[in-house]
């Protein structure tokens, strides 16, 4: 292998590096590095946002570790059989081979290849057979998506042991934060003024510094909502609308009611994302778009209903065999509309031409929302902006709405008084093993039946700031913000979602005048709809209404609830949806 194919492989491999960046490797790749070769360390656990370019530094770092004779043979572990396949490609165009197909009952790899790739299952199942090829050579592991390491006890137990003699292990993740307090392996916690132990990577380059490099693409998320009736167990009918304040159970039931592919909420977003995607399309003329989908049930009908709005069969990607590899693989070569999938694309996998996606799972956690944006956000040239459509849940609108925020996987972290559990907490285990098997669990589908659903254009959700209000699909209003430019800069895109949101209010209250809606009527409707977002908004904080209120008017202005005017009203109920996710 050579360092000189190295500085050339693509940062953003398989394509070119993004605008600004240098030609060899990117200004983070380089200090990166700079910083691993100085400090020689035996761990090193580098946190990049995805599609910043985590394969291109580590396979740089694995050919000068190669050169100098610090190691001889590469180990790399990622999460699914695909991105085995995946890395072994990117490593051969740099002169390091690695054997994707290395099976345990091999026992040893073969000679022909400078190391192999596996897979974190593949790790916990047989670790004394990996610390027996660790030991018999000075190995450089790395450890692709670390946080996997976390999964559970057994796997980060299994890890351990199979790499604690490695000379060299590098670690590699997009997401560093977990859900759990599962310690990682070979990650460093350092323990805060707070008291609570946190891990400390060695280096960090956040979604915020990659948007401001112009390594990833800005996103512009799309939530609808809409009315939902459902069947629960019991019998009993029950309604309500999705992208209003519910509790915990009537939102997770709405929210699997809107997912449903016999209702008109799905079909109504997949048309909506196509037109989406057809606009990006005049000036990107190969984007593709990615469907993710909660079970294998669901994927399947969702392709049959995007084959009915395109005329066009979408690829299908429902399990992790070597025959889904190759489809992710043909549809990246492509020029393709559509990919639906399960979870194989939900982290790592390089499809840098996706550019617009529809989030029709039910998974809430802020892990894997964070992997599945990162499908979108891989820049490829200056001025792509990605587009995911999404339920207007407030656990997503949130996990959206701090897409910038740089966190760091806590332990010991204490329960605060008052505070919820997240909203699939009782469920994430069953939905996890639900996505890993790729099939509906029972269990889940006998909580309720989805009679009916519809959508509606909620509002975009752009740099955590909330534009639009809530029109018909189909409308004109929803149409403007659908035809929006796919090449814009972040500031000209502001810009536009600020001239539709203008455009769309005189509509809104040219509506109202058509109607004939009695000034006090709509008034009473009005601060009917504030009280509803202040309750739901003081439950989530555990802050009294009045209190909530009380901020509400210092912040606009204006008289009391009871004597302020409808503008008044609406400015209101407009800062306090934005404070719902995160935007104070």
């Amino acid at each position: 292998m050579s360092t000189s194919a190295a500085e050339h492989l693509s940062p953003a491999f398989p394509e070119r590096a993004a605008w600004g960046t240098a030609g060899k490797l990117r200004a983070w790749q380089a200090e990166a590095l700079e910083a691993y070769l100085t400090e020689r360390p035996r761990d090193f656990l580098a946190v990049a946002t995805p599609g910043a370019g985590k394969t291109t530094y580590a396979l740089r770092v694995a050919t000068e570790l190669l050169r100098r004779g610090v190691v001889r043979r590469v180990t790399v572990v990622a999460p699914t059989e695909h991105l085995k396949v995946q890395w072994a490609d990117a490593a051969a165009r740099v002169g390091i081979q690695l054997d994707p197909t290395f099976t345990n009952a091999a026992g040893t790899h073969n000679k022909a290849f400078d190391g192999v790739a596996l897979t974190y299952a593949q790790v916990a199942s047989k670790p004394l057979l990996h610390r027996a090829r660790t030991e018999a050579a000075p190995t450089l592991v790395i450890l692709d998506e670390i946080h996997h390491g976390g999964d559970t006890k057994s796997w980060g137990d299994a890890i351990r042991e199979a790499f604690e003699p490695a000379a060299r292990r590098l670690a590699l993740t997009g997401t560093p934060f977990r859900s759990d307090t599962s310690p990682i392996p070979f990650v460093r916690y350092e323990e805060g003024p707070d008291g609570i132990r946190r891990s400390a990577s060695d280096y960090s380059y956040g979604y915020a510094e990659a948007l401001r490099d112009g390594v990833v693409r800005p996103v512009l998320f799309m939530a609808y909502g809409g009315a939902m009736r459902w069947r629960t167990r019991a019998g009993d009918e029950l309604a309500a609308r999705l992208g209003e304040p519910l509790t915990k159970d009537l939102t997770a039931h709405a929210w699997r009611t809107a997912l449903s592919p016999t209702g008109e909420w799905i079909p109504s977003v997949l048309r909506a994302a196509d037109k989406r995607l057809t606009e990006v399309r005049r000036h990107v003329p190969d984007a593709g778009g990615l469907v993710i989908a909660t079970n294998q049930t669901n994927a399947r009908a969702y392709a049959r209903i995007l084959h009915e709005i395109t005329g066009e069969k979408p690829t299908v990607v429902l399990s992790d065999d070597a025959g889904a590899s190759q489809r992710i693989e043909t549809y990246s070569q492509s020029t393709d509309r559509w990919l639906v999938a399960v979870r194989m694309v939900s982290e790592g996998v390089d499809v840098p031409r996706l550019a617009v996606g529809v989030y029709a799972t039910s998974t809430s956690t802020p892990l894997f929302f964070a992997q599945a944006v990162g499908r979108f956000v891989r820049a490829r040239k200056r001025g792509e902006v990605a587009s995911v459509f999404l339920p207007s849940v407030p656990v997503l609108l949130e996990h959206a709405a701090r897409l910038e925020d740089e966190r760091d996987h806590a332990l010991d972290r204490p329960k605060k008084p008052g505070e919820e559990e997240p909203l699939w907490s009782e469920e994430d285990g069953l939905l996890e093993e639900a996505n890993r098997s790729e099939q509906a669990s029972d269990e889940l589908d006998l909580k309720f039946e989805a009679l009916e659903s519809d959508a509606e254009f909620d509002h975009v959700l752009f740099d955590a700031q909330q534009f639009g209000l809530v029109a018909d699909v189909g409308s004109e209003e929803e149409e403007g913000y659908l035809g929006l430019p796919g090449l814009l800069e972040p500031d000209q895109m502001a810009h536009l979602l600020r001239e539709r949101q203008d455009r769309q209010k005189p509509n809104a209250r040219a509506k109202e005048r058509h109607e004939e809606v009695s000034a006090h009527r709509a008034l009473q409707a009005q601060r009917k709809e504030l009280n509803k977002l202040v309750s739901a908004y003081a439950r989530k904080t555990g802050t009294k209404h009045a209190i909530v209120h009380s901020e509400l008017r210092q912040v606009c202005g204006g008289p009391a609830l009871d004597q302020a005017s409808g503008d008044q009203v609406t400015e209101r109920i407009d800062k306090i949806r934005n404070w719902f996710v995160g935007r104070r």
